[in-house]
């Protein structure tokens, strides 16, 4: 029989671990092996839409009720976080006019103690007990808090530049203010915290002010306590987009 050198393979066979004198080497023929098959093609992946990751924080953002006096990343980091916010934040005529504290430690501690005090005075028995509880563990509980403030001066003084729109100012600087919350809060729990949004401005503003030698043009608007979340928040469910939302010329 023609032997084809390139369709053979030589092959050293072994017999008790002793290999055979290279006369006995066998010459074993094959069939070349069939072409593999070509791999199946891959799916394309979707490509992520621009906006997803932020999508993404704004749905995980959430509000977190336990939490506690640590904190996955520095003071520093939370403050350069909260600086952004307040730097970035849109604002009618670019006026700028939110304003914030951030209080660490005693000074954070200060407020929550302020607010407990005050509730005291206009509350008793199991209802001041009941309400200072949820101060202590969901607000006092934290690592940090941020008071929000919106200067009235400025507000003032747009109104007087402006006075077409003067009704408008007060209203949109509330809205500036929402936004710096949200940008905030969305913030900081990417930074690995957690956070709840309080309003206590009417009890503690006084205080607040006098205590912090804060400008008498800023107005208290909102209280941020947060720190490192020790629980899921609850569920959370959602009305039906349709009629929330309506679609035109599409």
């Amino acid at each position: 029989m023609q032997r084809n050198p390139s369709s053979q393979t030589r092959i050293i066979i072994q017999t008790n671990a002793k290999t055979l004198p290279y006369g006995e080497i066998v010459d074993i023929f094959y069939a070349a092996p069939a072409a593999p098959e070509p791999p199946a093609p891959v799916p394309p992946v979707a490509p992520a839409q621009p906006s997803q990751s932020f999508l993404q924080a704004v749905e995980t953002r959430r509000s977190h009720y336990s939490i506690t006096n640590t904190s996955p990343v520095s003071d520093e980091r939370i403050v350069q976080v909260i600086q952004h916010a307040v730097t970035h934040v849109p604002s009618s005529w670019n006026s700028q006019s939110s304003r914030a504290l951030v209080l660490f430690s005693d000074e954070h501690q200060w407020v929550w103690d302020a607010v407990v005090n005050a509730l005291k005075a206009i509350t008793g028995g199991a209802k001041f007990e009941a309400a200072a509880g949820k101060v202590n563990a969901s607000m006092r509980a934290g690592h940090g808090t941020v008071l929000f403030f919106e200067d009235e001066d400025v507000v003032r003084d747009l109104q007087a530049k402006f006075p077409t729109y003067k009704d408008d100012f007060a209203t949109w600087s509330e809205q500036t203010s929402g936004m710096v919350q949200f940008i905030t809060w969305v913030a900081i729990e990417e930074e690995g915290l957690g956070a709840n949004l309080q309003h206590y401005n009417k009890l503690i503003e006084a205080e607040v002010k006098s205590h912090f030698n804060v400008p008498p043009s800023w107005r208290l608007v909102a209280q941020m306590p947060f720190g490192e979340p020790n629980a899921e928040p609850g569920e959370k469910t959602f009305h039906p987009i349709e009629p929330r939302v309506k679609v035109y010329g599409l």
